[in-house]
C-alpha cells in the first residue's frame, strides 16, 4: 500500500473499532467496507480487511457473513496481487464478490489527495 494511503486505511480500522465498540454495528461496518475500498489494491490490505469482516460476522453471530468471507479471505489477496479487483465493491458478503461498485466520494477524494489512480 503506497504510504499516503495508510493513515486513511488506519484511520477507518480505528473507526471501525471504536464504533463497534459503542454497539454501532451499521456505522462499524461502513468503516470496514472503507477499509476495503482503500486496500483492495495491496493483498496484504485486503486480506486483513476480509479477516476483520470474518471476525466481525463471528462476533455478530451472521452465519451469512461468515460463509461470505471464507472465500473472499482466501482469494481477495491472490485477485489483489494479479490487479484483478472489482473497484470499488465494499467486500461484504451481501455484494456479489466480482462486481465493481462506483467509488464513494469520500474515499475518491482521498485516492485524488494521494494520488492514487483508480
Amino acid at each position: 500500500m503506497p504510504s499516503g494511503l495508510v493513515p486513511y486505511f488506519q484511520e477507518s480500522l480505528e473507526s471501525y473499532r471504536i464504533e463497534f465498540e459503542a454497539g454501532n454495528l451499521g456505522k462499524a461496518w461502513n468503516h470496514l467496507e472503507n477499509a476495503h475500498i482503500i486496500g483492495q489494491r495491496y493483498p496484504y490490505t485486503h486480506t486483513y480487511v476480509h479477516w476483520e469482516m470474518l471476525l466481525f460476522g463471528i462476533k455478530v453471530k451472521s452465519y451469512r457473513e461468515i460463509i461470505g468471507q471464507i472465500p473472499r479471505l482466501v482469494l481477495g489477496g491472490v485477485k489483489s496481487f494479479v490487479g484483478k479487483v472489482p473497484l470499488g465493491n465494499p467486500g461484504g458478503a451481501d455484494v456479489p464478490p466480482l462486481k465493481p461498485f462506483p467509488i464513494k466520494k469520500g474515499i475518491q477524494e482521498i485516492f485524488e489527495k494521494t494520488g492514487i489512480k483508480q
